[in-house]
């Protein structure tokens, strides 16, 4: 069953990224007010490329997510700005329009993965649905391209036929990315696709997407919290404070040179097995409500070199070379 051989995979020369970001805000309308969850956000992914967002809870990863599949909840509006996939602003597609990019252009793996599978239906049938979703295919080709996906994320064929509750904890997590690898989408999006696992567990799978990502030249997107996580998996990142970007550039410029104060008190409290012996850091304060964040820079309130002028006035965006961030006080 050749997937990839569809006309949905389109090349084209003048457009530069698969995906492109540009001044994306979104925000969720409560009771209590505004939460501008996603501020002013720009980034972009090439075809086969590894980008990581991270940062704390509640910094906004998850609704950019969220966004770029447009499943927000219903007190959750795009406000501002585009994103376009190989060119085309999905922004402005209708929902019958966005229900024939998910999974065949642009797929998720969900937080909390193992819950995601429905437990009265066999997992095979599940991703089986999927393909039927979008290709014409006879029930003989959906099941031996399920054969395929499960050899590819390391599951027995054996297990095509059984449900939920007969994988372990790991299965389940494997069967969700065979499920959302079963269009060969052109853009995946992992949110924290490791989250409960025990760590040989997420490395065997940490290898196994990155090496499915570049054998079939998706782009992907891996969201966590977990520093050694995006390390492991990413090209390139984006570190995300309080709705916003600070700072992007190469995975190696990232973490060798990081430039924002936010961006070096998170690596400051990631233990590394190499060199010499650290204390590690604990950021003091929390994250800020974002009903009313604090002006200026975000950071301010917890940043150790915060003067008057980052509490009044936006950062600027300071570059080293393809790496960047907004700060007043860069650390060069």
């Amino acid at each position: 069953m050749n997937i990839r051989a569809g006309s949905r995979h389109r090349e084209s020369a003048d457009v530069q990224a698969l995906l492109e970001v540009q001044n994306l805000t979104m925000s969720y309308f409560t009771r209590q007010g505004e939460v501008r969850a996603v501020d002013d956000v720009s980034f972009s992914v090439e075809r086969g490329q590894a980008l990581g967002l991270v940062g704390e809870s509640g910094c906004g990863k998850s609704s950019i997510a969220l966004s770029l599949l447009k499943i927000l909840p219903e007190n959750a509006r795009i406000l501002d700005g585009s994103i376009l996939l190989d060119g085309e602003d999905i922004v402005t597609l209708t929902e019958d329009q966005m229900r024939e990019y998910r999974w065949a252009r642009i797929s998720m793996v969900f937080q909390a993965a193992m819950n995601s599978l429905d437990p009265v239906y066999r997992v095979g049938e599940q991703i089986i649905e999927a393909l039927e979703q979008h290709f014409e295919s006879s029930p003989a080709e959906s099941l031996e391209r399920v054969r395929e996906l499960y050899d590819l994320v390391g599951l027995d064929s054996v297990f095509i036929p059984r449900y939920p509750h007969e994988y372990s904890g790991g299965m389940k997590q494997r069967a969700i990315i065979a499920m959302a690898l079963a269009c060969e989408p052109d853009l995946i999006i992992a949110d924290e696709p490791t989250t409960a696992l025990d760590v040989i567990v997420q490395d065997r799978i940490l290898r196994e997407m990155k090496k499915v990502q570049r054998d079939l030249d998706m782009g992907m997107i891996y969201i966590s919290h977990d520093m050694a996580v995006i390390a492991e998996v990413s090209d390139v990142i984006g570190v995300m404070y309080a709705g916003k970007v600070v700072e992007f550039g190469n995975s190696g410029d990232v973490f060798n040179s990081p430039i924002h104060p936010y961006t070096q008190a998170l690596m400051s409290a990631f233990p590394s097995i190499s060199g010499e012996k650290r204390e590690l850091t604990i950021l003091d304060g929390e994250a800020p409500n974002l009903l009313d964040p604090p002006g200026g820079c975000r950071f301010h309130p917890r940043c150790p070199f915060a003067t008057e002028e980052c509490s009044t006035t936006a950062p600027p965006e300071v570059r080293a070379g393809n790496h960047w961030a907004h700060c007043w006080h860069p650390q060069i």
